[in-house]
C-alpha cells in the first residue's frame, strides 16, 4: 500500500499526466487550432471541391443511418405547404403494408458503379423505401454481372430487375451521318465543351430522352423516380412522393433547375420552335412556356435537371412527347450537338404541361455534384444537408426554381 506522505506526489503526477493527454490529444488540437486564417482556407478548399463536381468531406453523412420520425398531422410537411392529401408512416417498425402507387425506381448504370450505386441506394433505403419497398429496375447497354446483381439484391428491400438495353436503342440510328458526328466530337472536345468528346455520353442522353421508358422492364408501371449512382439523399422522406404525385394531379417533379451551357444546345431551341410552328394543335393553351423563356419570348436555357425525376410514365409515352422527341432526334442534334435528356425532358413539360402538373419537391434534400437541394426553416430538422448551400440560396442567377415558383398557375 502507498506510503500516506507519497499519496499528494501520485495525485499530483497523475493530474500532470492527464492534462498532458488533453493538451497532446488530436482531436483537442484540432478544436483548438481553428484560428480565421485556418477556417478561411477550409472554405476555400470546401468551395473548391464543390467547383471540381466533388461532394465535400463534411458533407459525407456516415452510412447505414436510422431516424425515427414522428410526424404532427397539423403541420404541412413540405416548405410550401400545398399538400392535398399524402401517405405518411408513423413508425420505423411498422408491419402495416401500406398503400403503394404502380411504380419503380428506374437507373441507368454500369457495372463499374457497382460501389458509388451501394452508397446511393442505402441512402435512399434508409430514407424512404424501406418503408414502402418499391421495386427496382436497372438498365445497361452491357450485361450486368453476377457479382453486381448479387450486391444490389442484398442491400434493397424492393424486387430488383436487371435488364439490358436493346443495341437499336444504343446505337446510330440509319440517318445519321457518323463521320459528321465524329468530327463534330472532335471539335467540341477541342473548344472544352463539357462531355464534348464523349460519344457514350450522347447515346446515354438520347436513350434517357426517349427510349428508357419504353424497355419492356418499364411497361407494367405508371410512375418511375429515376436514380443515378453517387448522388445523395440528405433528409428523411416520411411520405410516399408517388402517391403524392399521383392524388393531386402531378406529371412531373424535380428538385433542381438551372440553366444549360449553351455550346451543348446551339440549334434545340429553333428545333423546337420548328416543332411548335408545325404542330400547334398538341400544345395546350395553358402551358409552361414561360419557364423557359424571358420577358422577350427569348429561350432563357432554364432546365429541370434530369438526373433527380420523378414523373408519369403515361406522360413520356404521349402521343405529344413521343412526337416531339421523334422530331429531335430526326434534327440529329444528339449527335451533331450534345443535346442532353435535361433541357429535352423540360422543353417537352413546359410544352405539354402547366404549372399545376409540375411539382418543385423542395422538402427532398439531394445531392449531384456539384449541387443541392436542400430544404429551409422547419423542414430543415428532419436533414442533414445544409440549407445555404442549396442552388437557388448559393447560385442564384444559375439557378431557375425561384423563376418557377414565381409563375402564375393557370
Amino acid at each position: 500500500m502507498l506510503n500516506v506522505k507519497w499519496r499528494p506526489v501520485a495525485i499530483i503526477a497523475t493530474l500532470v499526466l492527464l492534462i498532458h493527454f488533453i493538451v497532446r490529444s488530436p482531436y483537442i488540437e484540432f478544436q483548438f487550432s481553428q484560428t480565421d486564417d485556418a477556417k478561411d482556407a477550409l472554405q476555400a478548399e470546401h468551395e473548391n471541391v464543390i467547383a471540381n463536381g466533388q461532394a465535400p468531406g463534411n458533407m459525407k453523412h456516415p452510412l447505414p443511418v436510422t431516424v425515427t420520425v414522428t410526424q404532427d398531422v397539423g403541420t404541412p410537411h413540405t416548405v410550401t405547404s400545398i399538400v392535398k392529401e399524402t401517405v405518411f408512416v408513423d413508425s420505423d417498425t411498422t408491419n402495416e403494408v401500406l398503400e403503394k402507387a404502380n411504380a419503380a425506381f428506374v437507373v441507368l448504370t454500369r457495372n463499374n458503379d457497382l460501389n458509388d450505386l451501394r452508397e446511393t441506394l442505402i441512402q435512399l433505403e434508409d430514407r424512404f423505401n424501406r418503408h414502402y419497398k418499391y421495386p427496382y429496375v436497372f438498365l445497361n447497354n452491357e450485361p450486368f454481372s453476377d457479382e453486381f446483381k448479387e450486391k444490389i439484391q442484398g442491400m434493397v428491400s424492393g424486387e430488383c430487375q436487371f435488364g439490358l438495353i436493346p443495341e437499336e436503342h444504343w446505337s446510330y440510328p440509319e440517318y445519321i451521318d457518323q463521320t459528321r458526328a465524329a468530327e463534330a466530337r472532335k471539335d467540341m472536345k477541342e473548344r472544352k465543351v463539357i462531355y464534348g468528346g464523349n460519344e457514350s455520353y450522347r447515346h446515354m442522353c438520347r436513350y434517357e430522352s426517349g427510349f428508357f421508358f419504353r424497355h419492356p422492364l418499364m411497361d407494367q408501371y405508371k410512375w418511375y423516380w429515376r436514380v443515378e449512382p453517387g448522388v445523395k439523399f440528405g433528409c428523411e422522406i416520411d411520405y410516399d412522393p408517388f402517391l403524392f404525385m399521383e392524388r393531386n394531379n402531378k406529371k412531373y417533379g424535380f428538385t433542381i433547375s438551372i440553366k444549360e451551357v449553351i455550346e451543348t444546345i446551339p440549334t434545340l431551341w429553333n428545333t423546337t420552335m420548328d416543332f411548335m410552328n408545325k404542330h400547334k394543335e398538341m400544345i395546350p393553351a395553358a402551358n409552361l412556356m414561360d419557364f423557359v423563356t424571358d420577358k422577350n419570348g427569348e429561350y432563357n436555357r432554364c432546365h429541370f435537371w434530369s438526373n433527380f425525376e420523378i414523373g408519369s410514365l403515361d406522360f413520356l409515352r404521349s402521343d405529344q412527347y413521343m412526337a416531339y422527341f421523334d422530331h429531335l432526334d430526326r434534327a440529329g442534334g444528339f449527335f451533331y450537338e450534345r443535346w442532353g435528356d435535361a433541357p429535352v425532358h423540360s422543353l417537352g413539360v413546359s410544352m405539354f404541361l402547366n404549372k399545376n402538373e409540375v411539382h418543385w419537391f423542395e422538402d427532398i434534400g439531394y445531392y449531384h455534384g456539384p449541387l443541392w437541394n436542400c430544404p429551409k426553416g422547419e423542414a430543415n430538422k428532419k436533414c442533414w444537408c445544409p440549407e445555404d448551400q442549396s442552388v437557388e440560396v448559393k447560385y442564384k442567377t444559375w439557378s431557375c426554381t425561384l423563376d418557377f415558383v414565381a409563375l402564375e398557375n393557370p
